[in-house]
């Protein structure tokens, strides 16, 4: 019986609002800290280094350099303390984890943008002008 609920309750808990990011992107995490009763949101911006898990147990570590020492944080994708989270940028990489971050050191650490092909703007019909 057991085992027939668990999907139930794991369906329930899981977060509809999440967006679609990957290894290699730049996110802004938002989440809720309380301290002494009082709760705050603070931001954690950082490069996604790795996703790991599945369902409900999905998580994912996002490093940052922060007055020059590596800051790595791992944040349960479903968490309720995660408010939101915010793509920056998109990354483009040929690795499902980027541990080797770990090892450079400054320009050494940059992970190339992702240029979004196909998305063109609507450009005027024959005869009219652009402005």
């Amino acid at each position: 019986m057991l085992d027939k609920m668990l999907p139930l309750i794991q369906a329930r808990n899981l977060k509809k609002d999440i967006p679609q990011f990957a290894i290699g992107d730049t996110v802004d995490v938002k989440m809720r800290i309380v301290e002494e009763g009082k709760a705050r949101l603070q931001t954690f911006e950082g490069i996604v280094i790795a996703r790991a898990g599945s369902g409900l147990g999905e998580s994912f570590t996002v490093r940052k350099i922060s007055y020059g020492e590596g800051v790595e944080m791992v944040f349960p994708l479903h968490s309720p303390s995660i408010e939101k989270i915010k793509i920056a940028k998109r990354g483009d990489v040929r690795r499902a984890k980027l541990y080797y971050l770990k090892h450079k050191v400054g320009k050494g650490t940059r992970v190339d943008e992702k240029i979004e092909h196909g998305k063109k703007e609507a450009a005027p019909a024959a005869g009219e002008t652009a402005g």
